[in-house]
């Protein structure tokens, strides 16, 4: 019985040694690649990529068995369909509706259907491949893209907007066609179409998770909630998404489809925060190994034997993508010409659901091997230059679009009471407040996508000009007005604004926002009396649920907040008869500390003599 048993133990312990093994190799490619490609501002996708390309078979040959890591892996493009299931609540689709669903189909359309004709009559690939292969590649990287946006502080950018609007769009879309890639393939191999009761089976099974997860879901995670344990509840966010993508993938139908549908079905559920928080570890980590295993797949050698067919095929798909996105910026976004072209770099490039499609290509024979590779290492090498057009465009285009891009508003109002320079947060409440007491006012704005959003939300008191321009606000009737409110949120632009208004119209009352004391010292250099410290109020109202929370009535936080308020105001005043020494302002400083203990200190004896 030993002698039996001891070869079962020993491959045990040699599979085991191998499995860590593999885990040592992946987690030390990825501590060494990600942080060195995210030091160039490159994204670590790129860096699991190259991770996977150096371990993988055809380089260093450290990981030879790239198929049951595929299998691994592929659990985390269930887990991020799910999560983008969740980000797509109606509310969310209601608002972004005309971009996502004008811009972001107009480019899934126009893109997909040039590389679909390209793939059929340039490459011969048959009809059904040759729209696949073009719809996958019409589909951006929503990794990449957002982190760049985010990395270069442009998401709230008109061209950010629209970018984010098409990569929503792209997700939806590339939904249907995960689950279109099984049908086609099972026409492909048996040279018919797929029978009627097929697609009956799948569309019942698609609603009948949606079903059942409208009046099973929620009740269930109220259920879980009400245990308290976190690890109860991990394991039930994880449970209805590979269950629901289990029971999907029985179906015949993608497990990504049924991950997406489990988050949609969630997405307004109340528990929607705690389970992305939840599923994001996970996702991270599993996401991840994925593009590691995608990089394992490329295969270098052709580069090296086909370098044109594989540098055509990385232009070719940079330039028809990118020729194609300037135009629908243009008309379908309504960017600028600068914009538009930020816009066709950022997306230009392949994206992740290629990879996955491609590999349901050919694993459902739509696909050759060979053809499959040939496409990866196109869309791999796209998303490693990406990153690099971006860095260049914006160093080409730098200083050559900060004039507007139009004419400042020709003004045409009647005479205000109050204009409002800026119309960002600060501003568009001022505004509301004002036209609710009915109080005619005049808005400017030198952001022309602030304009452009507001109006759209029914803002007809706003004007595109730079409030800093003595002729915009003649046009304004500021010699009308009574007063005037410095709403920016550029500390040097509220200022230059102050000194002209300061000047030209000194009966105005200004009313400013200061972002810090320094700013406020300034502006009371301009004779605003009262700079309104734009953190300070929400500071004090969270400091009185602190004081509330910890057990002190509301009567007395109120007290003694009032009594800081005051101490803190002739504070500023003091301070401001010597912003310019530091040395007398950080002997004010603490001189005022000591004076507010001191009044705390009474107020408490007082309340201990009562």
């Amino acid at each position: 019985m030993h002698h039996e048993l001891t070869p079962l133990t020993g491959n045990t312990a040699m599979h085991t040694t191998h499995m860590l093994q593999i885990a040592v190799v992946f987690l030390l490619a990825t501590v060494v690649a990600v942080p060195l490609v995210r030091r160039f501002r490159l994204g670590s996708v790129l860096g699991f990529l190259l991770a996977g390309v150096v371990i993988g078979p055809h380089v260093l040959g450290l990981v030879p068995d790239t198929g049951s890591v595929a299998k691994i892996s592929g659990l985390g493009v269930v887990l991020m369909l799910f999560v983008i299931g969740l980000e797509l609540s109606p509310a969310r689709l209601k608002v972004m509706r005309h971009a996502v669903f004008g811009t972001g189909l107009l480019q899934v359309t126009v893109c997909g259907a040039a590389l679909m004709a390209i793939a059929y009559y340039g490459f011969g690939l048959s009809a059904s491949a040759a729209g696949i292969v073009g719809i996958a590649l019409a589909l951006s990287s929503t990794a990449f893209g957002l982190q760049i946006l985010a990395e270069r502080k442009e998401a709230g950018t008109a061209y950010g907007r629209q970018a984010f609007a098409v990569l929503l769009f792209q997700d939806l879309a590339a939904i249907p066609l995960i689950a279109a890639v099984p049908l086609l393939g099972h026409g492909a191999m048996g040279a018919h179409a797929p029978d009627l009761n097929s697609v009956l089976w799948v569309i019942g099974s698609i609603l009948a998770v949606v079903v059942g997860g409208r009046y099973l879901l929620r009740p269930l995670f109220r259920i879980v909630a009400r245990t308290r344990i976190q690890e109860v509840s991990t394991a039930t966010a994880l449970l209805v998404v590979i269950g629901t993508a289990w029971v999907m993938e029985l179906a015949g139908v993608s497990a990504t489809l049924g991950a997406f549908l489990a988050g949609v079905l969630l997405a307004d559920s109340e528990y929607r925060h705690e389970l992305e928080s939840q599923i994001e570890p996970f996702k991270g980590l599993l996401l991840g190994l994925f593009f590691i295993s995608v990089g394992m797949s490329v295969d270098l050698s052709l580069l090296r034997v086909m370098p044109m067919l594989v540098m055509a095929l990385v232009l070719g798909l940079l330039l028809v993508k990118g020729l194609l996105l300037w135009p629908v910026g243009r008309l379908a976004g309504q960017l600028g010409p600068l914009d538009a072209l930020r816009l066709a770099v950022i997306l230009c490039s392949g994206g992740e659901f290629a990879f996955v499609v491609l590999n349901l290509a050919l694993g459902h024979h739509l696909l050759a091997a060979r053809q499959r590779d040939l496409l990866v290492l196109a869309i791999s090498l796209s998303m490693a230059v990406m990153p690099l057009l971006v860095v260049l465009i914006a160093h080409l285009l730098r200083g050559k679009d900060t004039k507007p891009e139009r004419e400042y508003d020709r003004i045409d109002a009647d005479v205000p009471r109050v204009i409002i320079a800026g119309f960002g947060r600060v501003g568009q409440i001022v505004a509301r407040v004002l036209r609710a007491q009915h109080v005619p006012f005049v808005a400017l704005e030198a952001s022309v996508e602030q304009v452009d959003f507001s109006r759209r939300f029914g803002g007809t008191s706003i004007y595109f000009g730079d409030p800093a321009r003595p002729e915009l606000l003649r046009a304004a009737r500021a010699d009308k007005a009574e007063v005037f409110v410095l709403a920016t949120d550029d500390p040097q632009a509220n200022l230059r604004t102050a000194r002209v208004v300061r000047r030209m119209f000194p009966h105005l009352k200004l009313v400013a926002r200061a972002r810090n004391r320094q700013h406020a010292f300034r502006l009371m250099d301009l004779s605003v009396d009262q700079p309104v410290r734009e953190t300070f109020d929400s500071s004090l109202h969270m400091t009185r649920q602190v004081l509330e929370a910890l057990g002190t009535t509301p009567e007395d936080a109120a007290v003694q907040l009032e009594q800081f308020r005051e101490h803190d105001e002739e504070l500023l005043k003091s301070q401001y008869l010597v912003y310019d020494d530091e040395t007398a302002l950080v002997q004010t400083t603490r001189e005022a500390l000591v004076d507010l203990e001191h009044i705390f200190e009474a107020d408490i004896r007082h309340q201990e003599n009562e």
